[in-house]
């Protein structure tokens, strides 16, 4: 039976049990499995498909939520790791090498970015990054030891959609392997495997867990050779997700499809009426007309998503004055849950960037980051109006 999205979301496998099987996937809290077959053991502990041995290896319940979200990104496989953070590390240390080349977007989370820093002084990683617009400017970066091109589906703060059929083919037809963040779409809005992506990355902290009670990452393949070495690698570096952070995200996935129509609708609301505040210079959400991105989204995503950015007029004074005033939204360094959060860039998850830097990746000092949460759109559209100046 061909199932809906919305529908495979809600029915993660449980094992049978003699003829009936649980409805809601049990917590498998143990941190090893016993045997009498040496052989099965052996088996469990080489191949991800092959049984239980060690929870850092596999575990059924992280398992099950590996099988959902790989199901819905039209995965073979996936890997649910301890943070977003955790998957990124994961799927960088196993396929850079020293003196590598990256291609990567201009604007990225703060996390991502850092790691990048990281690689290219320890291990003499080099990136090119890119506006992720235009696929000749992913050609002209490219040089002889280039590998990897590493995309968000939505940027992160800034809310730029890339143009991911356009560079993924770039890319692939250059023997790159394509990596894409697609925490703010989530597979609802957005599968980047069907566009030509070797591997999608979650923070699953995020829209998957969908209540801020979660910190979980999830690494998907395309490929089955491409997931058995991801699992190796992920082993080795112990970033195993807990089982209870894997039921609480299987607990999520049943209502994302509701959560994310909502905080789509809730989004447009906002945008719309800051677009038309004077105290706001500039809206950054790509379901408006004036967003640059606004004819790639309409190709790419079947939602505009739940994640609005817009710069205060009077810069880095006004934005931290405005996340102050706030009485109903929270300042909190996070997103994709049910309540609404906002963040100030430049102070927080892009503080590691001078100032010159913010500007090229186009976060400006009075922008603001805000996770549109699931409240009445009227009461989180009354905290902004009394937040922001009169204007």
């Amino acid at each position: 039976m061909s199932l809906h999205l919305e529908t495979r979301a809600i029915h993660a496998a449980a094992p049978d049990l003699s003829g009936s099987r649980p409805v809601s996937v049990p917590i498998y809290q143990t941190s090893t499995f016993a045997f009498t077959d040496p052989v099965a053991c052996s088996e469990a502990l080489a191949d991800p498909g092959a049984g239980f041995a060690y929870s850092r290896y596999r575990n059924p319940t992280t398992s099950a939520l590996e099988d959902a979200v790989a199901d819905l990104e039209g995965g073979v496989g996936a890997i649910a790791t301890s943070s977003g953070m955790g998957a990124i590390n994961a799927v960088l240390l196993a396929l850079l090498r020293p003196g590598d080349h990256v291609i990567a977007q201009r604007c990225l989370y703060g996390g991502t970015f850092s790691v990048f820093v990281g690689l290219a002084a320890r291990y003499g990683i080099d990136v090119s990054y890119i506006s992720g617009r235009d696929a000749a400017e992913l050609t002209a970066a490219l040089r002889p030891r280039s590998r990897l091109l590493y995309l968000e589906t939505v940027a992160n703060p800034t809310v730029a959609v890339s143009d991911q059929p356009a560079l993924l083919a770039a890319a692939r037809s250059a023997g790159l392997t394509c990596v894409v963040d697609n925490t703010f779409a989530t597979p609802l809005l957005c599968r980047p495997i069907e566009h030509g992506a070797d591997i999608v990355l979650h923070s699953a902290t995020k829209y998957l867990g969908g209540h801020d009670d979660v910190t979980l990452g999830v690494i998907v393949s395309a490929q089955d050779e491409m997931h058995h070495a991801l699992w190796k690698n992920s082993v080795d570096l112990g970033v195993a997700a807990d089982p209870f952070a894997a039921w609480l995200t299987i607990r999520g996935l049943k209502t994302l499809s509701l959560r994310m129509a909502r905080h789509c609708e809730n989004a447009a609301h906002l945008a719309e009426r800051l677009a038309a505040h004077p105290a706001v210079a500039e809206v950054h959400w790509p379901g408006l007309p004036s967003h640059p991105d606004h004819a790639v989204a309409r190709r790419l995503l079947s939602g505009f998503g739940g994640m609005v950015a817009f710069d205060v007029a009077g810069g880095r004074e006004a934005g931290l004055a405005f996340v102050s005033a706030l009485r109903l939204a929270a300042l909190a360094p996070s997103l994709g849950g049910t309540e609404t959060l906002v963040l100030h860039p430049a102070s927080t998850s892009h503080r590691q960037m001078d100032a010159a830097g913010l500007k090229e990746a186009g976060i400006g000092e009075g922008s603001i980051r805000v996770s549109v949460g699931l409240e009445h759109p009227d009461d989180l559209w009354a905290d902004f109006a009394q937040a922001l100046p009169a204007g």
